[in-house]
This record gives structure tokens, C-alpha cells and sequence, in this order.
């Protein structure tokens, strides 16, 4: 992982999205020395969603798993009919 100011970015956006999309770097953009956002391939960002999408598939078995039965939808469209 490579940290790069802002500033800097701006004059070598291009050469930064080269190193991330081909390279497979990851560049995180600072500002005054506080990490603020980052520059990642395509490739890593499909894996991170799928990272995201596999907890929330857990959060839900696990929240199933506490409440099997849940609310009635009718319940729900009614509360919701107001």
C-alpha cells in the first residue's frame, strides 16, 4: 500500500489509476497525513463487494437464527399503510 497526498494526486492521477487497475496497487490518498480515501482496481473492489455481501448474508442467517418467525407481512404493510 503506498500513502500519496492529495496534492500530489492531482499531477499524477492517470499514472495512479495505471498503478492500481494494471499494477494492482493500492494507493491511499491523504491529507495532512490522515488517510482519506484510496485508489483500488476494479478486481478488488468485486472482491471487497463480495466480502460485504457474504456478511450480510451471515448478519441475516444470524438474525434469523435469534428470531426464526420475524413479523407477520401484513403486520408489516399495515404499519407501513399509514
Amino acid at each position: 500500500m503506498v500513502a500519496v497526498p492529495i496534492t500530489d494526486a492531482r499531477d499524477d492521477f492517470a499514472e495512479l489509476i495505471n498503478r492500481a487497475a494494471y499494477g494492482g496497487e493500492r494507493i491511499v490518498l491523504t491529507r495532512r497525513g490522515k488517510a482519506l480515501a484510496a485508489i483500488i482496481s476494479a478486481e478488488d473492489l468485486d472482491f471487497f463487494q463480495e466480502l460485504e455481501d457474504l456478511n450480510d448474508v451471515r448478519a441475516a442467517q444470524a438474525a434469523l437464527a435469534e428470531d426464526p418467525v420475524g413479523i407477520p407481512f401484513e403486520e408489516v404493510r399495515a404499519e407501513h399503510a399509514r
